[in-house]
């Protein structure tokens, strides 16, 4: 049908609004239509309306959560200026279902995904996504028994170096680090949730006291219900070779200049003379950026010595504590071998002694 001599105008893969009402009850007037659309954040710099519609209609397919025929994504709209866009669905439950790719990797960017903010939800209407997508980590922590506060975090952190740091324990379902909203720089603090429940306890008592740079992490279950809600902690058994003892000599060892490593190396790289004179090599290399290194211990599997201490942990002794402390600093969280580094300062008098533990 023309009108003042021009055709209507039809973007590719776009229903016209009649025959959507007619195909989709759920799609006239504008509440059914916000509940139809889904606000997407942080979209990079490349993205076109297009490709953001074959992505998600690809992966709507390939999760299962689009049954009926045709593709589920009618329309995108991108606002370059703003760096954002919305995604129009043709049914309601794609829409609430869709929302389980808040946090999936689109052209190397983590994407955040809303209900728009003028959404109301109806009464008996579901507001979220009724399962988990693998691999996908949400940036929305829902309030649970299992989430999980952290603080004490170095500002200059960003969100992969505090994800790899949380995922040393085990995937993710979900993970926010709060930042200012006006510089966009971390408040140096975060909330998360782990797929797997039991993990919780562990992180908690494994991260709990860590050393990173000039912080001790406070990591506990995020308060439920009030701001003064007590948080709730078991001890437990921790996967992190070294780190149940660490944490607990943290609490009263002062800095010394005998400097402690751990999670940098397993006990099967040390068993090897070849592998094992490379560690020592690459640790010394490290260690000398810092100051003076004295000399350095890692104990190594010995044949009839079974029980022999501070297997898997590291012993570095520097010239002065200034310089061990700086080291400390430097090396606290970072990844070594695809393994996150704790840290923690050792007795002098127990490593002269060669009595590791």
């Amino acid at each position: 049908m023309q009108q003042n001599g021009q055709l209507p105008i039809h973007f590719p893969g776009v229903v016209p609004g009649a025959a959507i009402a007619a195909q989709f009850p759920m799609a006239g007037g504008h509440v059914a239509r916000q509940a139809r659309r889904l606000y997407v954040g942080g979209i990079p710099f490349g993205a076109t309306e297009q490709n953001m519609m074959e992505f998600f209609n690809a992966q709507m397919r390939t999760a299962g959560l689009s049954q009926a025929p045709g593709d589920p994504i009618l329309a995108v709209q991108i606002n370059m200026d703003k760096n954002f866009a919305f995604l129009e669905f043709r049914s309601v439950d794609e829409t609430t279902q869709a929302l389980a790719f808040d946090g999936i990797q689109f052209m190397g960017q983590s994407l955040k995904i809303r209900r728009p903010s003028d959404y109301k939800a109806k009464p008996g209407q579901e507001d979220g996504p009724t399962g988990y997508l693998n691999g996908i980590v949400s940036t929305v922590v829902q309030d649970s028994p299992n989430k999980i506060f952290v603080g004490g975090l170095p500002n200059y952190l960003n969100e992969d170096q505090v994800k790899e740091l949380l995922i040393a324990f085990g995937p993710l379902r979900a993970f926010n680090l709060v930042k200012d909203t006006t510089t966009g720089l971390s408040k140096g603090y975060a909330f998360c949730e782990y797929v797997d429940a039991q993990i919780t306890d562990q992180s908690i008592a494994g991260l709990h006291g860590m050393q990173l740079g000039e912080k001790k992490l406070i990591v506990q279950r995020a308060a439920l219900g009030s701001k003064t809600g007590a948080a709730m902690t078991a001890p437990v058994t921790i996967q992190v070779p070294g780190a149940q003892q660490a944490l607990q000599n943290m609490k009263d060892t002062r800095p010394t200049e005998v400097l402690c490593l751990l999670n940098m190396v397993t006990v099967e790289e040390l068993a090897e003379d070849e592998e094992y004179e490379d560690i020592v090599a690459d640790i010394t290399e490290e260690c000398q950026k810092f100051g003076e290194v004295k000399s350095i211990e890692i104990p190594r599997p010995t044949q009839g010595m079974a029980d022999l201490g501070g297997l898997g942990k590291i012993y570095v002794e520097f010239g002065e504590i200034g310089q061990c402390m700086e080291c400390s600093n430097a090396l606290a969280g970072r990844k070594f071998s695809q393994r996150v580094v704790m840290t923690m300062y050792y007795d002098p008098d127990k490593y002269h002694r060669r009595v590791f533990e």
